[in-house]
Parts: C-alpha cells; structure tokens; sequence
C-alpha cells in the first residue's frame, strides 16, 4: 500500500487561504481646507507712505511697488486687504501690525497701524 503524501501544489493553495484578503477601502477623505480670512489694514492719518510701505515689506514680504500701491489704496479707500490666510495666522500677522509701532517721521504719532481680520469672500 502507498502512502498518500500531500502535493506541494495543495499547500501552496492552503497558504494562500490563510493569508487575509486586503479590502479595497473607499478613498481616503481629502483634508479640508480652512476657511480664509483676510487681514485688512485701515486708514489713519498718523502714519506715513513710507511707513506704511517699511511696515508692509517687513511683516508681509511685499515688494516696495505693492507696498506702495496698497497704502495709496487705504489712503484713499479707507482699507486695503494686506494678506489673506487660514484664521489662526491672519490673527498673528494683524497683532504684529499692531506692535509695529508708532511713526517716526510724524512727532503727533503714538502708535502702530490699526488691522482687523474678517472671512475672506469664498469663490
């Protein structure tokens, strides 16, 4: 009498038994974006242009040409958005406008900037 052995074939096939399925889950969810908020710097009449072209540079970035346009803006408009982010840094970015400080060039001036931050407008 022979012996039946299993094949090498029949265990490959348990192994494969044994190993769990991977499930096709749904795709992950996409992070959700914060909500915008823009940081608007509004006009006084203690501050100069170069100040406010200094200041915009120093805390923004902004190049002296878009500096130069935004303080003609809120000279003239009253406001101009200065930058626009997730709540949380339009916040820091308004509280370093308001300790910039005040004017050098203007002896009644005795402060910095006022800002204020408000949702930007969602396309």
């Amino acid at each position: 009498m022979s012996q039946s052995t299993p094949s090498s074939s029949s265990s490959a096939a348990s192994a494969e038994k044994a190993r769990p399925r991977r499930r096709r889950s749904a795709a992950p969810p996409k992070p959700r974006k914060l909500p915008p908020y823009n940081v608007v710097l509004l006009n006084d009449d203690d501050h100069s242009y170069q100040y406010v072209i200094e200041m915009l540079g120093k805390i923004f970035g902004h190049s002296p040409a878009t500096a130069w346009k935004m303080a003609r803006e809120v000279d003239t408009t009253g406001r101009v958005v200065v930058f626009t982010a997730h709540k949380e840094l339009a916040e820091l970015k308004r509280d370093q406008i308001h300790a910039y400080g005040p004017d050098r060039l203007i002896a009644h001036c005795r402060g910095s900037m006022s800002a204020k931050v408000e949702p930007a407008p969602q396309p």
